[in-house]
């Protein structure tokens, strides 16, 4: 169902519910088993055996992709896919792709992670540490206060499956992209499952019902992904419908009839098929990425997708049989817990090495650039009038293709970020400065934080920093601007009249991301910097940064040695002179200040100058070249401050 789904169809087809829900089935039979065998619950032992079974195929898998993603991923990649490796490995895969506020419905799966998949297994890797302790624990108590194990656990799973459903519910139906990922919002599936192991032994179901369970569950389970409006309902109350599916087919059990479906389930070719599974699901996520990212396609066809699922199922049939079966029969790491331990180690170990080996390569790389930067990487001194290059012509870029996803400007203070809300609120920790410099606005107010920061060290200035992406000073939303925009504004204003701060910068003019439309000032901008200057609390504006045609590190990379094919045109970003001047009467106590001259001149705007990449996107100036031109804008912003630069 996943494979099929994935890749055939761009969908989600409900089978991960399905795996979530066996999953805990399983784990309950073994658990209870142990208590009504009078076993000990070992768990110690239990965790340490588990992880030895599932950690050898997936690390295969993490290191095959870290090997294929080094070969046919961009470099603009790589740090993505070390992070998203590390998280995979440790079972934290969902935490992470929550905190990104992940499209998994993005039907473009080119420029998804190779290891997005691994967001349920780490769901159930927390599960397979939490679901033993609540076994031991009602063992305990089952014990101690002469109660019915099976009885006991029901009330308890019966209740995690009430308030987890009802989280998931509220969850779903507000931020349903975070609700996908959170463990708190899949518990009821696994709770359902555990249900299902304790209550079905009990019942004495006719075998002719049984049939109808087992027919129905099939149908609805398959039938799941077409049915339901996955993309606006699910991990809600609509997963009920392939988790209670698949309890009917577990319910329906062996019925022994020629019409009964488990006939097919269990003829060979499925048997097989579901002994290589976890492998193939392993497999086929990474297989999927990076094959439409190699051949720049955002989506398989019915014969890529064949192949890809053929080229899956070959991959998982070598791994189950040379790699996870042979591992799981390995009797030495059972005689002795240490010897478990020391397996689970080997296996992290096995991808680790390569995860910190690369992240160390880049590091190395990045470094022996830096420090070759003065020379060649000149960035906005190639501006000065009479500048003698004599850089290195084969020195890299900076930053790196690697790097620059990271070249956001660096508080020393930190920052409280909002991934979901695209909000940060930063500070460079200078609490005893001398004078306070605010920074409000959308992101690329933001970016212009590298230059000030530089400047607040030199002066001993504090500066704080409110921005939120997508999201400019503005108290309209005439121009597509959310209402969450509009609040965090205002919200955002009224904290900067109680900080009463020295001087507030932010953007002036918009450069807008439609394709062919001119630069523009919005009026609306003018009610909140005219509430900041009758405050007596004077502002900067700076006139925005260009937009370039498309991503300039993907460009640079598909053209090393033609720059020129990534520049952007002045004339798409700006009109011939800033229209800040229709508001500028209006707010008499704030300076416009325009440095467009450092990022287009003449009729281009340039992807690159002075062998410093310039955008770390499509509009997001790198902190590289912002720190380039902070020498040139500093007497500027000084005269526009009114302060002394002495």
């Amino acid at each position: 169902m996943v494979v099929s789904y994935h890749i055939w169809f761009g969908r989600v087809s409900g089978g991960v519910d399905v795996f979530l829900l066996i999953s805990a089935f399983l784990v309950t039979l073994q658990f209870v088993g142990r208590y009504e065998q009078n076993r000990p619950m070992a768990l110690l032992r239990h965790w340490l055996n588990l992880f030895r079974r599932l950690l050898p195929a997936a690390v295969t898998v993490i290191v095959a992709v870290l090997a294929a993603s080094f070969i046919f991923l961009p470099s603009t990649r790589w740090l993505d896919v070390i992070e998203q490796g590390w998280a995979s490995l440790f079972y934290v895969e969902n935490r992470l792709l929550q905190s990104q506020a992940t499209d998994y419905y993005a039907t473009n799966h080119s420029y998804a992670s190779p290891f997005q998949h691994f967001w349920s297994l780490s769901i159930q890797g927390q599960v397979f540490i939490l679901w033993p302790i609540i076994f031991a624990g009602a063992a305990f108590l089952a014990k101690r206060y002469g109660l019915r194990y099976r009885v006991l656990l029901c009330y308890i799973f019966a209740l995690i499956f009430l308030v987890s459903l009802v989280y998931s519910i509220v969850f779903t139906a507000t931020e349903q992209a975070q609700a996908y990922f959170d463990t708190g919002a899949r518990l009821w599936e696994f709770a359902l499952g555990t249900l299902v192991a304790l209550i079905v032994p009990g019942l004495l179901i006719p075998r002719g019902v049984r049939v109808v369970l087992g027919w129905v569950g099939v149908l609805a389970m398959l039938s799941c992904g077409i049915l339901l409006n996955v993309q606006a309902a699910f991990p809600g109350i609509a997963a009920l419908w392939p988790t209670l599916a698949a309890a009917c087919v577990i319910a329906a059990g062996q019925t022994q009839s020629r019409v009964g479906v488990d006939r097919i389930l269990s003829s060979r070719p499925l048997v097989l098929l579901g002994g290589n599974s976890y492998a193939l699901y392993l497999w086929h996520w990474p297989v999927l990425v990076i094959a439409l990212a190699w051949t720049g396609k955002d989506h398989a066809g019915p014969v890529a997708g064949t192949l890809i699922i053929a080229v899956s199922l070959v991959l998982a049939y070598l791994t189950t049989r040379f790699i996870e079966k042979p591992w799981r029969e390995w009797r030495w790491p059972e005689v002795r817990r240490r010897r478990a331990a020391l397996a689970v180690l080997a296996a992290l170990a096995t991808a680790a090495l390569p995860l910190v080996g690369w992240q160390h390569q880049i590091n190395v790389a990045t470094d022996a650039a830096a420090s070759q930067s003065w020379a060649n990487n000149p960035g906005a001194r190639v501006l000065e009038r009479g500048y003698v290059d004599a850089a290195d012509k084969s020195g890299p870029l900076l930053p790196t293709l690697a790097t620059v996803g990271n070249d956001w400007p660096q508080f020393g203070g930190g920052c409280t970020a909002n991934e979901k809300e695209l909000t940060h609120d930063c500070t460079n920790g200078s609490d005893d400065a001398g004078k306070t410099v605010v920074i409000i606005g959308n992101s690329h107010a933001h970016v212009w934080a590298t230059p000030i920061l530089t400047l607040a060290n030199k002066y001993d200035w504090k500066v704080r920093s409110f921005t939120k992406g997508f999201c400019p000073v503005t108290v309209s939303d005439a121009t597509n601007i959310s209402e969450g925009c509009l609040d965090y504004n205002r919200e955002t204003i009224q904290k900067v009249l109680e900080l009463k701060p020295d001087l507030v910068v932010t953007t002036s003019t918009r450069t807008d991301p439609n394709p062919g439309a001119a630069e523009f000032m919005d009026h609306s901008w003018v009610p909140h910097i005219k509430a900041l200057n009758e405050a007596g609390i004077p502002v900067v504006a700076l006139r925005d940064t260009p937009r370039m045609p498309g991503s300039v590190p993907d460009c640079l990379e598909k053209n090393p040695d033609n720059y020129a094919a990534c520049d952007g045109r002045t004339a798409d970003s700006y009109q011939a002179s800033s229209p800040d001047a229709e508001v500028a009467s209006e707010v008499p106590k704030t300076t416009f200040l325009d440095f467009s001259r450092y990022f287009c001149q003449g009729g281009t705007c340039p992807a690159v100058i002075g062998n410093v990449m310039v955008y770390k996107d499509n509009n997001h100036v790198t902190r590289t070249y912002m720190d380039s031109i902070t020498p040139y804008i500093e007497q500027d912003f000084l005269k526009a401050a009114g302060w002394d630069a002495g």
